[in-house]
């Protein structure tokens, strides 16, 4: 018998209890000794549902029918949620999706960092929708369907979502998902263009398509007539990320401000923003009231991007030294340092995960660092952060189990106690989990 023949069939249909959510925000119960995932439910709703597959110690699963709801649901504001794999959790209320975030990062601090936060943080919250100011939008054009899909992929599959408008996109992108279809369709390349990149600026949100091929006159006169129309920048991208380049020389130069800090920052579409303008002001401002800086302090910023913390940092304290591995971003920071009239600021390019031993900021002493690392944690320099002699670290993660592994480290190997820990709801209706920690040093000021 092949193997073909062999493999079993998911079952029909089955009744489970949901009593908790998993970290990609599925409904989790248990039948038979077996754990079943269940998509769109939350923890006390009994479900009828369809396994999608099957493992030996459990099953992914598909709802059919609630037999009862939680009073934490509700219902959701996009008609494609389901299909559209850029929300998970737009059928939870907004206190339920917060308790979920909150659950996921002090589970993985006790059970990954085995450490337990002093003070647990009020989750920093703000706009629910029409927030996503960066986003990557698939293109494809699918006869069959008429023409030309822009958005999401479908969730579990490779497919473009079939929408017509996206409730978490900023909203002059968000409600013209069917007006950039029919432009793409009335493209000569409409079938070598395969994304379309959004950068929401201040000022004007740019859009950065992506062409296999070189883009005719007439297709160029479609783009630049649809940007004057809806007032959106266009840039074309035909290779990599060095080739994005505006559509027209005039193009104005992208920018978001942070008024509290009196500050401006410059950055390029393809650059490194967090993705909720809100958000972002209330992170910084939580940031630096819990590093606790002043005018006489000398900072270290890790992962620095091109200045959205070290521009703030450097109006309260006395020197900024920021460490960024791209050195685009570094150039970026100095401008905008320089735009903003700040001399204070000293930077470095170096790769944060090979830190050379002769590295001139792995040699200096401060009061503080901050760090805001990717999804893969803070691992490779933590000896070095605690050789600085910091007594305050503040931690920005979007990773709660790498963040609870380094904790664990700085708390249990490098002797810092953890303060403070917290989400911050950057991506509202997803499972993503945004965090703040706060590390001071055991018998340092405030320990």
């Amino acid at each position: 018998m092949s193997r073909r023949q062999r493999r079993r069939k998911p079952a029909d249909r089955g009744i489970v209890d949901i009593v908790d959510l998993a970290s990609n925000a599925r409904g989790v119960g248990h039948v038979d000794g077996k754990a079943v995932f269940v998509a769109d439910t939350l923890p006390g709703e009994q479900a009828l549902y369809r396994p999608t597959k099957q493992k030996k110690s459990y099953e992914e699963a598909s709802l059919e029918t609630l037999f009862s709801a939680s009073d934490k649901r509700v219902t959701p504001r996009c008609a494609h949620f389901g299909l559209c794999g850029g929300c998970a959790l737009q059928h939870a209320g907004e206190n339920a999706q917060l308790e979920f975030k909150q659950g996921q990062l002090l589970a993985a601090l006790e059970r990954v960092g085995k450490v337990e936060p002093d003070t647990v943080l009020a989750p920093l919250v703000d706009t629910r929708w029409g927030y996503r100011r960066r986003a990557r939008l698939g293109v494809k054009y699918v006869e069959k369907k008429g023409g030309t899909l822009v958005g999401f992929r479908e969730r579990g599959a490779p497919f473009i979502a079939l929408l017509d408008r996206c409730e978490v996109l900023v909203a002059p992108v968000g409600n013209r998902l069917t007006d950039l279809a029919e432009l793409i369709d009335g493209l000569s390349i409409r079938e070598r263009l395969p994304q379309i990149e959004v950068a929401a600026a201040d000022n004007v949100i740019a859009l950065v398509f992506r062409v296999l091929d070189d883009p005719t006159e007439a297709d160029r006169e479609r783009l630049r007539e649809f940007g004057a129309r809806f007032e959106f920048s266009i840039y074309l991208q035909p290779g990599n990320e060095d080739t994005i380049a505006p559509l027209d020389a005039e193009a104005p130069a992208l920018y978001y401000e942070l008024p509290d800090w009196d500050a401006r920052l410059y950055f390029k579409p393809n650059d490194f923003v967090q993705i909720h303008a809100g958000i972002n002001a209330r992170m910084i401002a939580q940031a630096l009231d819990l590093l606790e800086v002043d005018d006489s302090h000398q900072v270290l910023e890790l992962f620095s991007g091109l200045g959205n913390f070290s521009i703030p940092l450097a109006r309260q304290a006395a020197r900024v030294i920021t460490v960024e591995g791209e050195e685009g971003l570094v150039e970026r920071a100095q401008e905008n340092a320089r735009f903003n009239g700040l001399d204070n600021i000293e930077a470095h390019v170096a790769n944060l995960f090979e830190p050379p031993e002769e590295a001139a900021w792995r040699r200096e002493k401060v009061d503080r660092v901050l760090i805001d690392p990717p999804r893969s944690g803070a691992a490779e320099m933590l000896e070095s952060i605690a050789a600085t002699g910091a007594e305050r670290i503040v931690y920005c993660s979007c990773h709660p189990a790498t963040l609870a592994r380094d904790a664990g480290e700085l708390v249990h190997r490098y002797g810092y106690r953890l303060t403070h820990a917290g989400v911050m709801d950057m991506f509202p209706h997803t499972a993503h989990v945004e965090s703040m920690a706060v590390f001071v040093k055991q018998g340092g000021e405030g320990a």
